[in-house]
């Protein structure tokens, strides 16, 4: 059986079960305690099931301690994966979603998450899921609610001119209907 590794002799047990007092992180002082029983000569096993884990965990953290102290007794927290888009590209992103799309060029009148993927994939060479393409919409401050597509061709002369001529047909027979419903509301007389 291999011999146990070595635990580092510049901190008394009484040392480490003050330090685990002292600590705000839980997990750090469960693991001070376990190593201070360690130093006060306790078996491993039961070191470790004190600090509630097994006797590898153990072992690995004596070896955290003993490269780098107390605080290699912290979880390291991961930063997470790197961004695949420059503060520079993404600057570039939000101008092309605010400036929305070209229809000779990108052959859309409005852009959805799709498309918005190919426009990344083409211009910066970057690949996307159409999920990720929202949360980077999200994060960029771009709501999934937008204003209803305007055909490129549309003239706003006809649109008003349409809007009088139609006016006038729905008010009469919308004041009609209004006529026959208030009419049947009231008891017959009689």
């Amino acid at each position: 059986m291999p011999a146990a590794v070595k635990l580092r002799e510049d901190y008394s047990a009484a040392e480490l079960r003050q330090r685990a007092k002292r600590s705000k992180d839980a997990n750090q002082s469960r693991r001070l305690l376990s190593l201070a029983a360690v130093c006060e000569g306790k078996d491993r096993a039961e070191a470790a099931k004190m600090g509630g884990m097994d006797r590898q965990t153990l072992r690995d953290w004596v070896h955290r301690f003993n490269a780098e102290g107390p605080r290699g007794l912290l979880d390291h927290r991961s930063e997470g994966p790197k961004p695949r888009l420059t503060p520079a590209q993404l600057a570039e992103f939000s101008q092309i979603v605010e400036t929305g799309p070209d229809p000779k060029t990108d052959g859309v009148v409005r852009w959805r998450r799709v498309d918005l993927k190919a426009a990344i994939a083409r211009r910066f060479g970057v690949a996307y899921h159409e999920r990720s393409v929202g949360k980077l919409l999200k994060a960029l401050g771009f709501s999934h609610i937008s204003a209803r597509p305007r055909h490129p061709k549309q003239d706003e002369r006809i649109v008003a001119a349409f809007k009088k001529r139609m006016a006038r047909p729905v008010c009469k027979w919308f004041c009609r209907v209004r006529l026959f419903q208030s009419a049947s509301t009231y008891p017959a007389s009689g």
